[in-house]
C-alpha cells in the first residue's frame, strides 16, 4: 500500500544500544526462526542456519580471538559474500576488536596499503582470496594471524575457522565468558571502513556500535519486513549499505537472508528461496527492468505489458496486491513469486522503474546516505513512497539544506547518532566534513513542504555554464539510459574550443544486443546517423541548456566499483577519440 495517509506512521520496534545487544536480543526472541539460508556448495540446496547457532558460533569465533592475542586489535576481513564472513565481522566487533572489512576486488598491493594504514593484526579471508593474501601477507615484516574462512586442507601457518569456533565453543564451556559477557563502548570504533577509490584517496571511516545499531534501530520505524520474510543478499557486504541496510537489519527483525551465488545468478536464486526482499543497486534494478521489456518484446507481448502497466498507474492497481499479482503473474512467477519489496540505494535510479516495478505489484523504494552516516540518512517508507525522492528523513537525524539557490537546492548536512567518529588518521579531511556536530555530504538537494527530501545530485559533479546555469550529469543520464539502446552513460563538461563556454559531453555504452536485435547491421556513417538520431530524440525531451552536445561511443563497459556504481573520476572511463558533434 502506497499511501499519504500512512505518511506519519512509525513502527514500534525495540531499542538496541550495540551490535552485541541486537545479536543477543535476535537469538533470543527468535530461537526458531532461520537466520540465513547458505550453500555449501555452488549450485547445491539451500541449508538454514538458526539464530541460536549465530550466536553460539559469533560468540566461540569472538572467544577464540581474543584467546589468539586480538583483544583491542584490528582484524581485516575479506572474502566474496558468505555466513563466515559475517559471523567473523561480529565477532571482531562484539567483545573483541575492530573489524576492517576489505574489498576482494583489490589488488594486492592495495591490501597491502590499506592493511598498512589500518595497523592490521590479523586477517580473515575466504578460500578465493588465498593467492592475493598470501602474496599481500609476504610484504610484512610482522607476522599477521592468518584465518581462512573455509580452507581445503591444512595449511601451515594458517587457521582454520570451524577448528576456531570448536575451539572456542569448548573454551566456553569450560567458563570462559572473556567474549561472551564483554562490555561494549557503544561511542567507541568497531569498524574502519575504506571507501571506495584507489588506495591514495580512500578514506577510513570510522564507525562506533552506536553508530551502526542507530541507523538499524531507525531505519526499522520506516520499514519492516513481514515476518516470514526471506531477504536475497546481492551486494557486497564490505559496504554499509547491505551490510547495515541488509544484514544487521534483517537479523535485527528477525528475518532470514539468503546468501546469493553471484550477480548473473539472482533470479535462479530468487526463485529458488522463494525470496521476499531485495536490496540493490540502481544498475541491477535498471538492468532487470530492460530484460523484462526486452523478452515482452520478443515475445510480441511489448505494447500489451505497456498498456496494463499504464492502466495500472492510472487506476492505482498496485494497491490490490490479489488482482495485480494475477494481472502480471508471469513477472511475479519470474522472482519467485513472493517478492513484496525491492529497495535501491548507493546512487539515484531512474524514478521510472520505480513506478513500472510498483505497477507491475512489486513495491520499491529508494533510500539516500554515505558510508559516513552508516549509512541512511533518509529513506521512502514502505507504505508511502514518491519514486523520485530520496525519503524522509530518519528519525533521530536532523536535516539542513544550506545555501539554497533561488531554486532552493543547496548542499544537503545532516547530525545524529549515525554520523562518524571521524577519518581515520586524518583530522584535516575530517575537519573538512565534520563541523559543530553536522555531517557535510557533498551532496545537492532540496525539501519539499511535505517533507521528502530529494538529491540532485554530487556538489563537485556539477557542471556550470557561462551563464550560471547548474547541470546535475546524473539527471542527463535518467534521459540517456532510459533509451532501449543505450546501456550505460556518463556525463560530463567539456570546454568548447568556439564558443569558450562548457557544454555536455556523454560517454556512451550502448546496448549492442539490442541494436543488432531491432537494427541489424548498419555501415560506419548509418552508425553514426543512427545514434545522432537517438540522442536528439533524448535532446527533445530536455532544456536547451542540459543538451548533450558531444558524445563519445565506447565498445566496452564502464569500470565500476563491485557494488556495480560507475567509476565517475576514472580516467579509463573517459575518452576525447571519436568523438561526435550534435
Amino acid at each position: 500500500m502506497n499511501s499519504n495517509k500512512y505518511k506519519d506512521n512509525i513502527y514500534e520496534l525495540r531499542y538496541i544500544t550495540d551490535l552485541k545487544d541486537m545479536v543477543d536480543s535476535s537469538a533470543r526472541l527468535f530461537p526458531d526462526h532461520v537466520a540465513y539460508y547458505v550453500k555449501d556448495v555452488r549450485g547445491g540446496e539451500y541449508r538454514p542456519i538458526m539464530y541460536p547457532e549465530v550466536k553460539a558460533d559469533i560468540d566461540a569465533l569472538g572467544t577464540k580471538l581474543i584467546d589468539l592475542g586480538l583483544k583491542n586489535e584490528k582484524v581485516a576481513v575479506i572474502g566474496e559474500n558468505s555466513y563466515e564472513w559475517i559471523i567473523s565481522y561480529l565477532a571482531v566487533t562484539n567483545g573483541c576488536g575492530v573489524a576492517v572489512p576489505l574489498d576482494r576486488e583489490l589488488p594486492s598491493d592495495e591490501i597491502i596499503n590499506l592493511m598498512t594504514r589500518a595497523g592490521v593484526k590479523a586477517i580473515i579471508y575466504s578460500k578465493k582470496m588465498k593467492g592475493v593474501v598470501t602474496e599481500a601477507l609476504e610484504s610484512f615484516e610482522d607476522q599477521k594471524i592468518s584465518i581462512c574462512m573455509d580452507p581445503k586442507e591444512e595449511e601451515e601457518g594458517v587457521y582454520a575457522l570451524k577448528d576456531l569456533i570448536a575451539e572456542g565453543k569448548e573454551m566456553i564451556a569450560g567458563g570462559n565468558d572473556s567474549f561472551v559477557n564483554a562490555e561494549i563502548d557503544r561511542e567507541a570504533m568497531c569498524a574502519l571502513l575504506f571507501t571506495s577509490g584507489t588506495t591514495g584517496l580512500a578514506k577510513g571511516v570510522m564507525l562506533s556500535h552506536k553508530n551502526i545499531s542507530a541507523n538499524v534501530y531507525n531505519m526499522s520505524k520506516y520499514i519492516k519486513i513481514r515476518e516470514d520474510g526471506i531477504g536475497l543478499s546481492v551486494l557486497p557486504m564490505h559496504h554499509t549499505y547491505e551490510l547495515t541496510c541488509h544484514i544487521f537489519t534483517s537479523f535485527y527483525q528477525g528475518i532470514a537472508v539468503a546468501i546469493c551465488e553471484g550477480l548473473k545468478y539472482i533470479q535462479k536464486n530468487m526463485k529458488e528461496i522463494h525470496a521476499t526482499v531485495m536490496l540493490g543497486v540502481p544498475l541491477v534494478f535498471e538492468s532487470m527492468h530492460k530484460k523484462i521489456f526486452k523478452q515482452a518484446d520478443a515475445s510480441g507481448n511489448g505494447r500489451k505489458l505497456r498498456a496494463m502497466i499504464a492502466l495500472s498507474k492510472r487506476l492505482k492497481l498496485y494497491n490490490n496486491q490479489t488482482l495485480i499479482r494475477k494481472l502480471f503473474k508471469q513477472i511475479h512467477n519470474s522472482t519467485g513469486g513472493e517478492m513484496t519489496q525491492f529497495i535501491s540505494g548507493g546512487a539515484a535510479i531512474d524514478p521510472h522503474v520505480i513506478e513500472d516495478f510498483e505497477a507491475m505489484g512489486i513495491p520499491m523504494i529508494q533510500g539516500y546516505g554515505m558510508t559516513e552516516n552508516a549509512p541512511i540518512i533518509a529513506v521512502n517508507r514502505d507504505c508511502c513512497s514518491r519514486a523520485d525522492a530520496a525519503g524522509f528523513v530518519m528519525p533521530g537525524t536532523e536535516v539542513k539544506i544550506i545555501e539554497p539557490d533561488n531554486k532552493g537546492v543547496g548542499e544537503v548536512i545532516c547530525r545524529g547518532p549515525s554520523v562518524m567518529i571521524g577519518y581515520y588518521n586524518d583530522p584535516v579531511m575530517t575537519d573538512q566534513v565534520l563541523k559543530d556536530g553536522w555531517l557535510y555530504t557533498g551532496d545537492l538537494g532540496y525539501m519539499d513542504n511535505e517533507g521528502y527530501l530529494y538529491i540532485c545530485g554530487r556538489k563537485k559533479n556539477v557542471i556550470v555554464t557561462k551563464n550560471g546555469k547548474n547541470i546535475f550529469p546524473e539527471e542527463v543520464e535518467y534521459y540517456l539510459q532510459s533509451s532501449p539502446y543505450i546501456a550505460e552513460a556518463l556525463v560530463h563538461g567539456v570546454k568548447d574550443e568556439t564558443t569558450g563556454d562548457t557544454i555536455v559531453k556523454a560517454e556512451i555504452f550502448p546496448d549492442y544486443d539490442t541494436i543488432q536485435e531491432q537494427i541489424g547491421d548498419m555501415s560506419e556513417s548509418g552508425w553514426k546517423q543512427f545514434f545522432k538520431e537517438t540522442i536528439d530524440d533524448i535532446n527533445d525531451r530536455m532544456p536547451l541548456y542540459k543538451r548533450v552536445k558531444r558524445y563519445n561511443i565506447r565498445e566496452t563497459e564502464f569500470s565500476k566499483t563491485t557494488t556495480r556504481k560507475i567509476k565517475r573520476h576514472t580516467a579509463a572511463n573517459y575518452s576525447d577519440e571519436n568523438s561526435q558533434n550534435l
